[in-house]
Parts: structure tokens; C-alpha cells; sequence
């Protein structure tokens, strides 16, 4: 359990360090050639804190009259405490319980996986891959401090897979838009009055005993008879045997927020879908494979107000195998980016990796400013919501797209259509500039700089022609399709927006209130 425990914490100690010198502490000395290190203040507290550098920062060291004193997790987790609170002028006692949640499940999955072997479907391999999670976030795995056997059966990272519940649901309770109708294939009909609608079991357990089995609202009909597969979101599954995804509601706080399916964004869900399909068939046609795979609609039981609506309902989405070309695999872009057995990264001549990095550029970065500045359309398109398809030489052939739930809308160019439900009704509206800094945290600060750098982790030497070839990507889409402005001041800013985690996490405030820090921008100086 020793080795499990200081793995849980090598990997805990990276995320906070990677928060901490990206949103609070200052370079007070550049890294050591002797030994790769760098030193950095925490300004409000005055201290010095040395880690070892790199994407895997690690080591943390705190200067002492003595010299460094190694800090343990816990140590770490007290003083960087002790710099939010006087950085912000607010305390939060919540957070290092979040943290120390987040080790001790990260703790629980390398022990889980002592004992289970990863699938070997190379797609789901890689949606399961996910131990480390967020490398930007403080707790990328707390649970709810829930206990391990609570979770353990539905944790992708821990390759579960399980039955869903199907619930009958009385027909008259029965609330739907789009087309869940795939839902109906997922068990047995149910008793004349009732429709189906499965359930995950962890939300059922989480909601308890709901006084709607017992008037006859809501019926328990048994278990899906094929399981599902969590993917690395963890309440969306995939069915393989279906080639069907359901996204449930789940009443657990992962990462930023509780993650239900809010009446918010189900109201605007087919409005969403509907607006994609347009963006993606409007795709110039000679430019590389992309699609999106569509969110087709949400079942739910109205049983007794928008909680219980909310709580039991499931979004229906696209399979993959309609989508892909022939012969490709899919894999999540954040499988690639953590490492999985089987990463096509693995093993690469650095002429290979760029020719990888290359077309995964080609593929994922013009339909996203396609659909930005010819459409309004704010994909979010982090390292979770992009597929990387490989043909059977590993190398990206076509990208495709998931989750309209953060998908935003220029509020200047969808008017009409944001005013669909009415004033009192929030909307997937943005202003252009809220917008366009959405999509640059998404697209280059999450997605594109993350890649880069499991590439140059392999590679080191290619750091500066990898982010040349990434300046050309944006450079010629611009040339092409009439100079947007948006794309001349993004390749000459010198920083672009990068999530604050921490420091929301610190404020309590949910993903929605999102504050950005600067980081240097590596499209700027990435000038032959």
C-alpha cells in the first residue's frame, strides 16, 4: 500500500504545484541545468518554494534557515492553504478536504487496478485512462468523499463496466424533447402505462428512497442485459453492443461542479443539435474529416419539480460507428494526452510525431474557428469533448466532437434564437469577446498545448517547430478565409487565458464563473 500511497501523492503533488505556479507564485529563478529545478515565491506569504520543472512538476522543497525542507502532500496542501487565504483575504476549510479526497481516490484506483486489466478495445482504453485526470486542477478526482465501495463500480479509471437500471416511468410523468427513442431498446417493454428509462445506478444510490417508487410513479424493472461502459466523463457511458452514449444526471461534485443536467441546458439541448448539424454540413469541402456527434435528445420522469426532473434525466447521443471513417479508431484526446497502452505517441521518431502533430492540428483546429467565426458557435472543445480517429498506422484521419452542454452562442449573431424562451429563461448566450476567450482557453491552453506537450516529453527538441507548424495551422485558415482580426491579435498577443481551478475552487464559485490568469502565449514567439 506504500508504493500506491506515494504514487497517489507524486500524482496529487503535480496538480496543485501546476495550479499554484500557473495562478499564484511568481519565478524568482529559472531551472537549473545542474539539476532542473526552479525556484518560485508565493507573494503573499513571502516564502520560496523550489519544485523540479517540466509538465510533471514535482519535489516541492521549501526554503528554510537551514536550507530546502522537502514538503510531504500534506505540508504542501497546508501552505499552499495558507497562501490562498492571504492572497484572497478569504479562508476555506473545504478545499484541503477536496484535495486530500482526491489523493486518497486516486489512492484507491492504483489499487484497484492491481487486480483488473484495462479493456482491450483500444477506444475504451483510452476514455479509461484518465488516473492523473486534469493536470490543472486541484482535486481532479475528489468524489464527494464518498466511500470507495460507493464508487469503485462505476470508476472508468478503475475499467469498470456495469448494467444500467431501467426504471419504468408512468406516461403521463413522461418528459422528453428530440429523440431519446433509442432508450426504448435498452430493456424489455415496460407495463402498459409506463415508459423506460434507464438509470445510472450510483444516481440512484445517491438519490435514495424516492417516494415515487412507492405510489406507482416510478417502477423497478431490473438491469440493462449488456453492460455499459463509464466513460472518462463518468456519467456518460457508452453501449458498446447499442453503439449508443447516455449522459446521466450525477449528483457529485467532479472537478468544478455538481454534475447534474440542468433544466437550464436541457430547454436548450435540440436548439444546440440542431445548430451544429448546420455548422458541420457547412464544413468547406475540401477540408480535413470532421463531425459531431449529436446529442439527439433527453428522457426524464416529471414526478414532482424541476429537482426530481433534473435528477433522473438522460441525454441520448450518437454512437460512434456511423460517424467514422473506414477502418479508423477513435481515442480521447485526453488518453493521449495522459498515456495508455497502446498511445500512438508511444514509441515516434520525431519525424513521426510531427507528422502526427500535424494532421491532429489539420483536423481539430479549423472546424473549431470554422464554427466560431463563420457561425457564432463556441465549441468546447477541451481534451475530454475531441476524439482523435487513427488509421491502423496510428496517425489522425479525422477528428470528431462531443457535449453541446458547453457549447455557447455569440450572443450578437444569435439574437433571435437566444430569445427563443423568453427573457426569463438563461440562455447559451456570450458576447464575442467572452466568447473567443472560451474557445482560446479550450483550443490551445486545455487541448492544443497539453498534446504538445506529451509530444515533446518523447521529443524535447521539437518544442519550437511543434508550435511553428500550429502558428502556420491559424495563419492559413486566416489567409483563406478573409483575415479575422480575432486570429492576427490572437497570434500576437503575448498571453492567452488559462483557467484559474485553483483559485475558483478556493472562492467556491462553479465552472460557470470561470476567471482566467495569463499564460504565455507559444503560438506568439513560434516564428520561423
Amino acid at each position: 500500500m506504500g508504493d500506491v500511497r506515494d504514487s497517489a501523492d507524486d500524482l496529487s503533488v503535480t496538480a496543485i504545484l501546476n495550479c499554484l505556479i500557473r495562478e499564484v507564485a511568481r519565478p524568482e529563478q529559472c531551472r537549473s541545468e545542474l539539476d532542473g529545478h526552479v525556484t518560485y515565491r508565493l507573494p503573499a506569504t513571502g516564502r520560496l518554494l523550489r519544485v523540479r520543472g517540466g509538465r510533471s512538476p514535482g519535489e516541492p522543497r521549501l526554503r528554510v534557515a537551514d536550507g530546502w525542507r522537502p514538503l510531504t502532500f500534506e505540508a504542501l496542501v497546508a501552505l499552499v492553504a495558507e497562501e490562498l487565504r492571504l492572497h484572497t483575504g478569504i479562508a476555506n476549510t473545504a478545499l484541503p478536504t477536496e484535495i486530500t479526497d482526491s489523493r486518497d481516490v486516486i489512492a484507491a484506483l492504483l489499487d484497484a487496478r492491481e487486480s483488473v486489466s484495462p479493456p482491450k478495445d483500444l477506444y475504451l482504453r483510452s476514455e479509461q485512462a484518465l488516473l492523473a485526470g486534469h493536470r490543472y486542477h486541484p482535486a481532479p478526482k475528489a468524489r464527494g468523499a464518498g466511500a470507495p465501495d460507493s464508487w469503485l463500480p462505476y470508476a472508468p479509471e478503475a475499467y469498470a463496466r456495469f448494467p444500467l437500471a431501467v426504471l419504468g416511468v408512468r406516461a403521463d410523468l413522461v418528459a422528453e424533447d428530440g429523440d431519446p427513442s433509442a432508450l426504448d431498446l435498452l430493456g424489455t417493454p415496460p407495463p402498459d402505462g409506463y415508459r423506460l428509462l434507464p438509470a445510472h445506478p450510483w444516481q440512484l444510490d445517491l438519490l435514495g428512497d424516492l417516494p415515487a417508487f412507492h405510489d406507482g410513479r416510478l417502477l423497478r424493472l431490473g438491469e440493462t442485459d449488456v453492460p455499459a461502459v463509464p466513460t472518462s466523463s463518468l456519467r456518460t457511458v457508452y453501449l458498446p453492443d447499442s453503439d449508443l452514449f447516455c449522459k446521466f444526471s450525477l449528483d457529485v461534485r467532479i472537478t468544478n461542479d455538481i454534475r447534474r443536467l440542468w433544466l437550464r441546458d436541457l430547454r436548450w439541448l435540440r436548439v444546440i443539435d440542431e445548430l451544429l448539424g448546420t455548422v458541420f454540413d457547412d464544413l468547406p469541402p475540401r477540408s480535413p474529416t470532421a463531425a459531431v456527434l449529436a446529442d439527439r435528445g433527453y428522457r426524464t420522469a416529471d414526478s414532482g419539480g424541476q429537482d426530481a426532473y433534473e435528477a433522473l434525466a438522460v441525454v441520448v447521443r450518437d454512437g460512434l460507428w456511423t460517424h467514422l471513417e473506414p477502418g479508423v479508431t477513435p481515442l480521447v484526446a485526453a488518453g493521449v494526452s495522459e498515456g495508455f497502452p497502446g498511445n500512438p505517441l508511444d514509441g515516434t521518431t520525431p519525424e513521426r510525431a510531427l507528422t502526427w502533430w500535424q494532421r491532429y492540428l489539420d483536423h481539430v483546429v479549423p472546424p473549431v474557428l470554422h464554427a466560431c467565426l463563420r457561425h457564432g458557435v463556441v465549441l468546447e472543445c477541451h481534451l475530454q469533448n475531441v476524439l482523435v480517429c487513427v488509421d491502423e498506422a496510428g496517425l489522425p484521419v479525422q477528428a470528431l466532437f462531443r457535449d453541446h452542454e458547453g457549447v455557447k452562442l455569440i450572443a450578437d449573431e444569435h439574437r433571435d434564437l437566444l430569445g427563443r424562451f423568453g427573457p426569463r429563461i438563461p440562455a447559451p448566450g456570450v458576447t464575442a469577446a467572452h466568447g473567443w476567450e472560451r474557445l482560446t482557453y479550450c483550443l490551445v491552453t486545455n487541448n492544443l498545448s497539453e498534446i504538445a506537450g506529451a509530444i515533446s516529453e518523447r521529443h524535447p527538441e521539437l518544442d519550437g517547430e511543434l508550435w511553428r507548424r500550429a502558428r502556420s495551422v491559424f495563419a492559413d485558415y486566416a489567409t483563406g478565409n478573409g483575415d479575422p482580426p480575432e486570429i492576427r491579435r490572437l497570434l500576437a498577443a503575448p498571453h492567452i487565458p488559462a483557467k484559474a481551478n485553483l483559485l475558483l475552487r478556493w472562492l467556491d464559485a462553479d465552472g460557470a464563473s470561470a476567471r482566467y490568469v495569463a499564460f504565455p502565449n507559444p503560438l506568439r514567439g513560434a516564428v520561423r
